[in-house]
């Protein structure tokens, strides 16, 4: 058997169980195989006075450093959780180097007990740079991941994209989420013969189309909302960042006197978002569901007649297909690996990213509904088991070199 030391500070946990779960489910279906043992250092960022959600997160730290030496079996995959000191919004440039630091004798011992074939990072900024130094410490094949943000806003900040850069190049692979995302690595400066692209997966059992004629009711009954049988609805999914650009989607509900939108996701934006439903003289249209369980988005996206996400910038976002296998036909824009899935009509929509062309979008989708069925069939190659298999011959590739 295989041995993967994988480093993710996207990762979930007990304060934050939604953050991060596409790395959980990749990792998990990696270690189902048999043929690799996955260790995962999920390093957590704690402030020197830890506020807010920090505390939360040092309470997990010091619960998972009681039990079992800080590691912790996790659907197949062993998870250590060491801190590292971060300052919030200033400290970013150096938080490679404090990952590093404050994981390295952990990473040496658990080399020493049982040696690692491969590292692996799960994100490219900061784990990435991180990685690369451990990778080099213990003088291991380094792969790193990148999935969107990562390096649509962090290859455009200048500190981090030099250390992305030196990274890349210690690194024997490369991977990425979407044909697209690999195009702006290697316009980033990264080698393309490096970069592999990986998809995400899907969890079939549990998204899949719940078309039952009460399942609006049954919404409605679950989340407390005025749901009827017969308006509109649309969700959006995502975290609630103006890139994402539910900003939109609201402002084309002036225009949609009929529809309900149930948005889905924290983040920053809320305020605004809300305030701007208020203006618009749409507040009670718009429910703001913030994170929901997951056993809950797949009956959301069920009852939905689209998932509208009009982003500025994506990898290939798990959100895209999760709505595709409920059967909700997307409108969303040209950004990252879009065309990649929307690859004909019973997919939905690629818009312009405006109001204009949102709204328009809906209005199509509205006037012309797609079978369920046809919809569902978009997603059809997409599985973890399928990300697992890829995952696994990747990894084989670097280790034989």
């Amino acid at each position: 058997m295989r041995r993967l030391l994988a480093i993710s500070t996207l990762y979930p946990n007990s304060s934050a169980p939604r953050f991060g779960t596409f790395v959980a489910r990749s990792m998990e279906a990696l270690a189902a195989r048999g043929d690799w043992h996955v260790t995962l250092i999920n390093p957590l960022g704690i402030p020197p006075i830890a506020f807010g959600k920090y505390r939360k997160l040092a309470e997990v730290a010091s619960e998972g450093n009681k039990a079992n030496s800080g590691a912790e079996m996790e659907k197949g995959v062993e998870v250590h959780r060491p801190t590292f000191p971060l300052i919030p919004r200033f400290g970013a440039r150096h938080n490679p180097q404090l990952i590093a630091r404050a994981i390295l004798k952990l990473a040496k011992k658990l080399h020493q007990q049982q040696p690692f074939d491969l590292v692996d990072a799960q994100f490219f900024y900061p784990d990435g740079p991180a990685a690369a130094i451990v990778a080099a410490e213990l003088g291991l094949p380094l792969s790193i991941k990148a999935r969107g943000s990562d390096i649509s806003y962090w290859g455009g900040v200048g500190f981090a994209a030099r250390q992305m850069l030196e990274a890349a190049r210690a690194a024997r692979g490369l991977v990425a989420v979407s044909r697209a995302l690999a195009g702006d690595m290697a316009a980033l400066g990264m080698e393309c013969e490096k970069i592999t692209v990986n998809y995400t997966g899907l969890d079939r059992d549990r998204f899949r189309p719940l078309d039952h004629p009460t399942i609006r009711k049954r919404l409605a009954d679950e989340l407390g909302l005025p749901l009827g049988g017969l308006e509109p609805l649309l969700v959006t999914v995502g975290a609630l960042t103006p890139r994402k650009g539910q900003d939109l989607v609201i402002s084309s509900l002036p225009n949609l006197p009929e529809a309900r939108l149930l948005v889905v996701g924290k983040g920053e934006d809320r305020n605004r978002l809300e305030n701007l439903a208020r203006n618009l003289g749409v507040a009670g249209r718009v429910h703001f569901l913030g994170s929901v369980d997951h056993d809950v988005l797949p009956i959301i996206l069920s009852a939905a007649d689209a998932m509208v996400l009009p982003s500025s910038n994506e990898g290939l976002a798990n959100a895209w297909v999760e709505a595709l296998a409920c059967g909700t036909p997307l409108v969303i824009c040209d950004a990252g690996g879009a065309r990649e899935l929307v690859t004909g009509p019973d997919a939905g929509l690629i818009v312009d990213r405006s109001v204009d062309g949102v709204t328009g979008g809906i209005r199509q989708i509205l006037a012309n509904p797609i079978p369920t069925e046809a919809v569902t069939a978009m997603a059809e190659r997409f599985s973890w088991a399928a990300n697992a298999a890829q995952l696994a011959d990747y990894y084989e590739s670097l280790v034989r070199g």
